[in-house]
């Protein structure tokens, strides 16, 4: 089997009510680059890229397609260290990586329904069959409604039967982030896990004084507190704080991830499967976290490509660590309105009081819908 052609497509739809994260950019239109890799086997494989979907499409055409044509799919990691090289004089990390990412996963999507198995039964098998799903959202909206709108939002979540949420913070003033996420907690009891996430708005400093302010809330970790760069300010952040310190989303590759968990930087790193080299690479680095004894749990955002790689990838990590009641790696299910996650599939990912089905058929174990793909796509 050799690979015939790669295709990007670029996706966008409007968001009706357009969100605020903490660093200050509105969301207004949800977007993505798919690529779709075909065989001359009839066999099709979907992946997707993490950011800015036109930059994603460029790097593939340009430099990486013209190597994949004609390999054999079953020789992915072969392809991937090959497309790595090619680029990595350019740029190691970033959009080197995301664009990877996505023919990565279109590459395991093909294995997969070649010979009928799920990815998760390619990668070492399913250590669960379901998933506990977390709902990320309480963005900022109403900007005269903030700790209202949240509190609101947040108690939704929990009549939906989400056991866990992830909040936004980074509102600029430390006392209001603090009665925002106080009344959250208070709101949805002791009974919902509660994180939050400040999407690196803060200096060690204002993370440290704010994580402190938060400790008695009992979060289940404290997302992005600083910028990504900031690798010894991380190990400061996580030695202050009585509670877990998360990142990684916006790191890439094994050397990316190396020094942050050597030095237990983080106590839970957070690789996307569409970010940080495909399901390849995060393989590797989950299995750094695992022999340093950090936790993992993927970031996911994007379609429902991306969602289902993700969906794949957690099956089979194992829980981290091991007991007679794990607490096993969550999904990320991030709430905010998105047709390319809720109907570019024949038949979407969904939650059910906040557990999700790992999907059992080949490859990603959803099929694309191509009216929905024809819909939404604008390049």
């Amino acid at each position: 089997m050799k690979v015939t052609s790669v295709t990007c497509h670029l996706l966008q739809s409007k968001v009706e009510k357009p969100f605020v994260s903490a660093r200050g950019w509105v969301y207004s239109t949800r977007s993505s680059c798919i690529v779709e890799i075909a065989t001359d086997a009839g066999i099709t494989g979907w992946g997707e890229c993490y950011g800015p979907a036109a930059v994603n499409k460029a790097l593939i055409e340009t430099q990486y397609a013209p190597r994949i044509i004609g390999r054999d799919p079953f020789d992915v990691e072969v392809v991937w260290e090959d497309l790595y090289n090619r680029i990595k004089d350019y740029g190691a990390q970033g959009f080197a990586i995301t664009a990877l990412s996505g023919i990565d996963i279109a590459l395991w999507d093909i294995m997969g329904r070649a010979v009928g198995k799920p990815i998760h039964k390619l990668i070492g098998g399913a250590h669960r069959t379901e998933v506990m799903a977390y709902a990320t959202g309480l963005y900022f909206i109403d900007m005269n409604r903030l700790v209202e709108e949240a509190v609101e939002e947040a108690v939704g979540y929990a009549e939906q039967g989400f056991r866990a949420i992830k909040m936004k913070i980074g509102l600029g003033d430390p006392a209001l982030d603090h009665r925002r996420v106080k009344a959250v907690r208070d709101a949805i009891g002791p009974e919902v896990k509660l994180a939050v996430d400040a999407n690196h708005c803060f200096t060690v400093p204002q993370a440290i004084r704010l994580g402190r302010m938060m400790e008695p809330l009992d979060l289940l970790w404290f997302e992005e507190p600083i910028s990504p760069e900031d690798h010894d300010g991380y190990v400061e952040v996580t030695r202050a704080l009585d509670m877990a310190v998360a990142g990684g989303e916006n790191d890439f590759t094994r050397w990316g991830f190396r020094d942050i968990i050597a030095k237990k930087a983080m106590d839970i790193v957070q690789p996307d499967v569409c970010a940080a080299g495909g399901i390849s690479e995060c393989r590797k680095i989950a299995t750094l976290a695992s022999a340093h004894g950090v936790e993992c749990v993927p970031h996911a955002w994007g379609s429902a490509i991306g969602l289902a790689a993700t969906v794949q990838f957690l099956a089979a990590l194992p829980d981290t660590p091991p007991a007679f009641r794990p607490i096993p790696p969550m999904l990320e299910f991030e709430q905010t309105p998105n047709p390319l996650r809720d109907d570019l599939a024949q038949e979407p990912i969904r939650q059910v009081k906040g557990i999700v089905k790992v999907p059992d058929g080949p490859g990603l174990g959803i099929e694309v819908d191509r009216e929905v793909l024809a819909r939404w796509k604008v390049g």
